[in-house]
């Protein structure tokens, strides 16, 4: 049977600390029995053959030892935040590319609404035009047109149609349900 040491006589025997067990422990790197005992095959094999002679020898081992694997978790957390700068980089061009792309399409929209309107008049905005402003060639064998007040005016550019004084008004609209109930007026 292989002999156990208590947390105190290894590092006794490494001439190490209690806290650079406890964190070997921790770490996964060295295991206790159900008695709360290490093996000394585990320290062999974690810490190397002890040396009763210099004593310093293995103190500087363990701690490089703690060096390394703090160098070691420095590197991972450099990798990690290098990949969280490449991310955010790359969130970053994302959004501008898709803000020029939104600028792209409110300067094409500004553009269209402030393009001239050719041909784009209303009725309402139209004078009506009088038989003596309206251009036509007079020619020898056709008559000139009468206004009877029904006859369309014809122009080059424009053709209007006149609408008669008299028009009917519209009946008052009725609720849905009034349509039923209420005689036709």
């Amino acid at each position: 049977m292989m002999k156990a040491l208590s947390v105190i006589e290894l590092a006794n025997l490494y001439g190490m600390n209690r806290q650079s067990i406890y964190k070997r422990i921790n770490k996964g790197d060295l295991s206790k029995n159900s008695d709360g005992k290490i093996n000394f095959s585990e320290a062999i094999r974690v810490f190397g053959e002890p040396s009763h002679k210099n004593n310093n020898v293995t103190l500087l081992q363990s701690t490089s030892v703690q060096k390394e694997t703090e160098v070691d978790m420095l590197k991972q957390q450099v990798d990690i935040l290098k990949k969280q700068l490449e991310l955010a980089h790359e969130r970053e061009v994302f959004q501008r590319e898709q803000l020029a792309t939104k600028d792209n399409q409110i300067e094409a929209i500004q553009r269209l609404l402030e393009a001239p309107k050719t041909n784009m008049t209303t009725f309402t905005d139209q004078e009506p035009v009088q038989p003596s402003m309206a251009k036509v060639d007079p020619k020898p064998d056709t008559p000139e047109p009468k206004d009877d007040g029904v006859t369309i005016l014809v122009e080059k550019e424009n053709k209007r149609i006149r609408v008669p004084d008299h028009v009917e008004p519209e009946p008052p609209k009725r609720g849905f349900l009034s349509r039923f109930f209420l005689p036709n007026g």
